[in-house]
């Protein structure tokens, strides 16, 4: 098939390899630019442990912090990848969603042991103080990126939607969703989607794109990219 890869240029290199080994051919579409903010060191006296809720989390936190010998716990597997990567030391996966992720930490870590760091972005999704705080943990979000939207549809998906050889569009997050509908919309493009196909990490994925008119919609069985690239395979 013909995808579009909406994900970030950072977030996309090895899916696009994936796919291409899957015998697809990857359309790079990025709706997201991920910028990093400029402060100092930070200061970890006290923490525990580190949450990662995604991969731009984890190169952010590198950007501003050379700690590599605190435990990252990760939400997800390629969010666990990146951490180790970029030289963590000890990595553990919830395999999952932020609620996954919250009941990993609640299960291997104490309160009483620290605080707990969030390396996040301007917006987050779910709600892991929330998860967390109410259970005794000194929970601390450090805003340390922010994910621009894309103004306009990237060339390459209008082009290829308007020709109609597009064949799915893999959307990996909620917001990402969104900025797509509202492309789609602004760019007068709703009725070229009745023969595309799209692919959703998750159900909350899948409700930001339900007003539009699709070929079919497929969600994933579980919030990780295996379970994602699984869908193309059926």
């Amino acid at each position: 098939m013909r995808l579009l890869v909406t994900r970030p240029k950072a977030d996309s290199g090895l899916l696009m390899q994936l796919l291409e080994r899957q015998g697809h051919e990857a359309l790079l579409a990025p709706l997201l630019d991920i910028r990093i903010c400029d402060g100092d060191e930070l200061a970890l006296d006290g923490v525990q442990a580190i949450l990662l809720t995604s991969a731009n989390g984890a190169r952010a936190f590198a950007v501003r912090s050379s700690e590599r010998d605190l435990a990252a716990y990760c939400v997800g597997d390629a969010t666990a990848r990146e951490a180790l990567r970029l030289g963590f030391e000890e990595v553990k996966s919830a395999s999952g969603d932020v609620t996954a992720l919250a009941e990993l930490v609640k299960a291997e870590l104490k309160p009483a042991d620290g605080a707990v760091v969030h390396p996040a972005g301007t917006r987050v999704a779910g709600d892991l103080a929330g998860l967390l705080v109410g259970d005794g943990y000194a929970y601390r979000r450090e805003v340390l990126y922010e994910a621009i939207k894309a103004e306009n549809l990237p060339d390459v998906a209008r082009a290829g939607l308007e020709a109609g050889t597009i064949d799915g569009v893999l959307l990996y997050s909620p917001r990402t969703a969104a900025a797509f509908a509202q492309l789609i919309d602004r760019a007068g493009l709703g009725t070229q989607l009745q023969t595309v196909q799209a692919y959703c990490l998750s159900q909350a994925v899948a409700d930001q794109i339900e007003n539009l008119t699709w070929g079919a919609v497929h969600v994933a069985e579980r919030p990780e990219q295996a379970s994602l690239l699984a869908l193309l395979e059926k």
